[in-house]
Formats: C-alpha cells, structure tokens, sequence
C-alpha cells in the first residue's frame, strides 16, 4: 500500500523541482494555477486571477506572469525548471533572471510530451476551471450586475440601466449555411429561454451586413406589429431592449442604425457594436469608440454576452451544416429514410465516417438490410 501511494505522489524524477504553469485567458483577464514540485512530488499550488490591463500574446503574457509571480521568491524556494504553456518573448532575459534569484541555472521550457507535458495539461486544466468559477461567481453576484448595469448607462449616456439587452451575432463560411444569433440578457443575467435563431433567407451570399439587416428587420418588425395588439394578445418580444448590442465596428452599428430609423425605432431603442479586436465600443453620432475601462463590470458584462452570441450563432451554423451535409451524401439511397439514415450517422460517429465505411462495415450493422448496404457502398464507393 505504501509503494503504491508513493506512485500516486510521484509526479517526476526524484531528483526534479519544479515549478509548473497553466494558464486560461480571455481578453480581459488570465486565470494561472502553478504547482509546486519538489523531488518529483507536489508539495504545494497557488492559483491567481490576472487582469489583462493591455492586450497581449500569449508570449508577452508569460513574461507578466513570471514577473508578477517571482517578484518575491516563493518560501519552498527556487526550482530548477519553470514548465510554461508559451515561451517569454526573451526567453534567455528570463532565464537569466531566474537563475539570479536561485543562485544557479534555471531553465524554462514549453514541455512537448511525456510526463511533464500530461502535467502541465492538468494544472491548465485546472486554472480552466478556475477562471469558469471565477466568471460564474462574478456574473451571478447582484453587486456586480448592479454596478455593470449603472455603468453601461453612464458610459454609453442610456436613459436608463438596460435591463434587457439583446445580441446579435452572424455565423457562416463562405456564405454557406448563414445563420443569425439572438440572445437575451435580463437583470444583468442570461434568459435563455428568449435566445432565436435565424435562418438567413435573402441569399445575400457573403454579406454580413445584409445578414445583420435581415435579422434585425425581422426582429423588430415583429415587436411594431405586437405593439398594435391588446396587451393580452402580444407575444414574447413585445418588449424592445434597453440596448442593442451587435458584434462588430461601425460597419454593424451602420446597419442596425438603418433599421432602426426606417422602423421609426431610432429614438426608442438606444444601440452600440463592439469590436472584438481591441474591445472597442461605438455608438451613433461619434467617429471614435467610447473607452470603457478594460476592468469594469460593464465591458465584461457586454463582452460576455457579445461571446454568448458568438458561441450561439456558431452552434447553429454546425447543425444546419451538418444536416446539409447528411442530406446531399445520403439523399435518394433506396431504403435508406430518416430514421436509418440518423441512426446510421450516429453509430458510425458521424457523416465523415459513413463515407470512409467499408461495405464489410455496413454489413455488421444488424439493423442494416443487405440491400441497403449494398445502395450505400454503390452511391459513396462505387457509382454507376
């Protein structure tokens, strides 16, 4: 029993210190967890949230975080290894350095395999879900919804707090399967259950602008024609957002803009896009982005949802990809309907694996008449 904890313990050579990085980042902040090993067991971890003050690459965060973390020599001392997810942008100033406060040779290296690679994949696991927890925890205190929802009124010059913000987001490739987002934020809180997709009908081809103008017509068009109807008799989105928020620059607000004022919404429904690249948020009537402190709970409240849409939009566009896809390589296959065609998919692990299948593959397939696998093999192997 003893050799066998012993094992469990050991995370490297006996004669190996350690220290070891994961890192988990999004644009504004860096969740780090380190551990500590010291003759090839864990003796010790620390784990951080970074703020991200300035927009970096994944070599110039490294370097913040090793000068942030070895300002003062931790108290176990100094390993001889520093494992990183990215090499320092000067790896041997670096190196240097650290060789100065240990006294002798420190060495930093992005491990590739083995061991120490399976390590340090587990201690960035780990600061992953560091910085899940540290977002869920910073979304889900009324403080900081309160305190994101006031400044988005006071940086964006709201009437008031927007307690309903809606998100729009575009998804495609190439202009293929091009598909709209829509997501909903209450309270400073995700509300599901009011997320739409859109189907783009207009065959604008690669035209994300028309997309975005076919969607928001749609949208709002809608909630004009409820507003005519009995309150009892209006739906869901008989509400308008406080803001509307569309990913992009002023090319997006450009557009919603348009919509906006042809639906004589202009002065009803205040709207602002936000650039990904360097977080920048513009509203009509100003040439220059407005500058939301890169911390606030402001522009993390929109960044999240801006993301959320993202990831919404995205989903969509693999499932009606995907559907596509079945469709055009297993259409027309005789004895071949909806159901064996899923069922078929689904055991075989997907549209790329029915066409690699070999006809002996098909054959076990119990539920698969012969006939039919026969067809299959003749349409993707072996057309007439």
């Amino acid at each position: 029993m003893n050799k066998a904890i012993e094992r469990q313990q050991m995370v490297a050579d006996r004669n190996e210190d350690l220290d070891v990085f994961g890192v988990a980042d999004d644009e504004l902040e860096a969740a780090v967890q380190v551990f500590h090993v010291r003759k090839g067991r864990v003796v010790g971890r620390k784990g951080f949230v970074l703020d991200k003050v300035e927009d970096l690459s994944e070599f110039e965060l490294t370097g913040r975080i090793l000068e942030g973390f070895y300002a003062e020599p931790p108290p176990i001392g100094m390993p001889k290894q520093v494992l990183v997810p990215w090499d320092p942008e000067d790896l041997e100033l670096y190196q240097g350095w650290l060789s100065d406060l240990r006294g002798s040779a420190v060495t930093i290296r992005v491990p590739q395999r083995g061991e120490k690679r399976t390590l340090q994949e587990t201690v960035a696991k780990n600061a992953k879900e560091e910085l899940v927890r540290h977002r869920l925890k910073r979304a889900s205190d009324h403080n900081s919804r309160a305190k994101a929802l006031n400044e988005l009124q006071e940086y964006l010059g709201l009437p008031e707090p927007p307690l309903r913000i809606e998100c729009y987001d575009m998804s495609h490739i190439q202009g293929s399967d091009y598909v709209g987002s829509m997501v909903v934020m209450e309270d400073g809180l995700p509300k599901k259950s009011e997320y739409r997709r859109f189907k783009i009908k207009s065959g604008q081809g690669n035209d994300d602008f028309r997309a975005m103008e076919e969607v928001l017509t749609r949208r709002l068009t809608a909630y004009v024609a409820d507003k005519e109807l009995p309150i009892s008799e209006r739906g869901k989105f008989s509400y308008p957002p406080q803001l509307l928020l569309v990913d992009g620059g002023k090319g997006q607000l450009g557009v919603a803009v348009k919509v906006l004022r042809d639906l004589g919404l202009d002065e009803e429904i205040p709207v602002a896009s936000l650039a990904k690249r360097f977080e920048e948020v513009y509203v009509p009537g100003l040439s220059d982005p407005i500058t939301i402190p890169r911390q606030s709970e402001g522009l993390y409240m929109l960044q999240r949802l801006r993301d959320e849409s993202h990831r919404f939009a995205i989903t969509f566009h693999r499932e009606l990809r995907g559907k596509r896809m079945t469709t055009s390589v297993l259409d027309g296959i005789p004895g071949l309907g909806e159901t064996r065609k899923k069922r078929l998919v689904k055991e075989l692990g997907g549209i790329g694996a029915v066409k690699k299948a070999s006809f002996e593959q098909l054959q076990a397939l119990s539920w698969l008449p012969e006939a039919v696998a026969v067809a299959i093999d003749e349409k993707l192997h072996r057309p007439r």
